[in-house]
């Protein structure tokens, strides 16, 4: 990587940080009694931040569709989650520009296959993001259908929006253009992952004109069954199953709140400290089932705190401790492993890669039986 692409992606993710940040602060504010006036500009003030994120992370994404190596992560995903989640990302933005969100599943309710979540949401996230910003007003439709066959399980999506939307436009950059031009550069970033992710996973997109003024796009992904040795597709959604008292230390005072909103989300409590001095002291006090340690910090870095806490006698020299880091390349987390850390999630954090890291390291038993 070079010094300017190091740089921009220090930047990037230092954007992303305080962001974050502020969605906490706001999230705080959110929970306290304000005048009409003061909700409003919490309101204002996150929905600003989270157009930013928005952006940030679309931007990255399709940088990530230009890298060498691999994209796709197939794992088993429950396809009527698929549309849930796609259902509670779009329906408050629907609701705000004045557009009716349908959304809907047809198939076996447990209907699971071996498919990149993340990527099957960008598709529907990038025609959602055109249909509801060329609509104006009315109702917008998107569905998935699932149908297992002998070789796997077949997809179809559709999203049903204002006619001449040129869903299945050949030229992808005049599109792109034109959407950034009339629609606003989150929409364009977005159609445009959506035809990147379509087409790494071997989809087809084409266009059915329906009565009226509207359009669907419509899509077909074949994707593999879920082995039989995987979990069932009722525990793929399953939460940690337990609360857990959590340590979290980091010396910057935003990450903290973050990570401690982050944990409070799975109903777990916690604490904080600030350095990895304070971080040994507290975990002497074998009260904490976990422990959520940044790398870089004043006084005793997080490798040193977990080698020290790694020292301590009994059931407390062996409390899961996963790193907090924008660092987290191979071999920088191959390191952190080997100073007898858990696991690694990178800065800034995305809730469900926290989640997945808390399960690892509290119920190992059964992330080792799902893996």
């Amino acid at each position: 990587m070079s010094l300017p692409e190091f740089i921009s992606d220090r930047i990037a993710a230092e954007v992303r940080q305080q962001m974050e940040g502020v969605l906490a602060l706001t999230g705080q504010l959110a929970r306290q009694r304000l005048t009409p006036d003061g909700e409003a500009c919490v309101a204002s003030v996150t929905e600003a931040a989270e157009g930013l994120l928005r952006i940030m992370t679309a931007a990255a994404d399709l940088r990530a569709t230009i890298t060498p190596g691999p994209r796709s992560v197939p794992e088993p995903v429950v396809l009527r989650e698929v549309m849930d989640e796609v259902q509670q990302r779009w329906e408050p933005r629907a609701a705000e520009a004045g557009v009716t969100l349908l959304v809907s599943f047809s198939g076996e309710p447990d209907a699971a296959a071996l498919a990149d979540r993340r990527r099957l949401i960008q598709i529907f996230d990038g025609f959602i993001g055109e249909a509801v910003g060329a609509q104006g007003r009315g109702a917008v439709e998107a569905g998935l259908s699932a149908f297992a066959g002998p070789d796997g399980v077949v997809i179809e999506g559709r999203v049903r929006g204002p006619r001449d939307t040129g869903w299945d436009d050949q030229d992808v950059e005049a599109r792109v253009r034109s959407i950034d031009e009339r629609l606003g550069l989150e929409v364009a970033l977005g159609a445009l992952l959506a035809r990147s992710a379509l087409g790494d996973m071997g989809g087809e997109l084409h266009r059915e004109a329906n009565a009226g003024a509207s359009d669907t796009a419509a899509f077909t992904l074949r994707l593999d069954a879920v082995p039989e040795s995987a979990p069932a597709a009722a525990e793929l959604a399953e939460d940690a199953g337990r609360a857990a008292h959590i340590l979290v230390v980091d010396d910057n005072a935003t990450n903290r709140m973050v990570a401690q909103s982050l944990v409070e989300m799975f109903d777990c409590t916690s604490e904080a400290a600030e350095d990895g001095e304070e971080a040994v002291e507290a975990a002497r006090s074998g009260r904490f089932d976990l422990i959520l340690m940044d790398i870089r910090m004043p006084r005793m870095d997080g490798v040193a705190a977990t080698r020290a806490i790694r020292a301590l006698p009994g059931r407390i020299g062996a409390t899961p401790i996963i790193a907090l880091t924008a660092n987290a390349d191979p071999e920088d987390a191959e390191a952190y492993l080997a100073a007898g850390m858990n696991g690694v999630v990178e800065k800034p954090m995305k809730p469900e890669h926290l989640l997945q890291a808390l399960q690892a390291a509290l119920d190992p038993g059964g992330a080792a039986a799902a893996a």
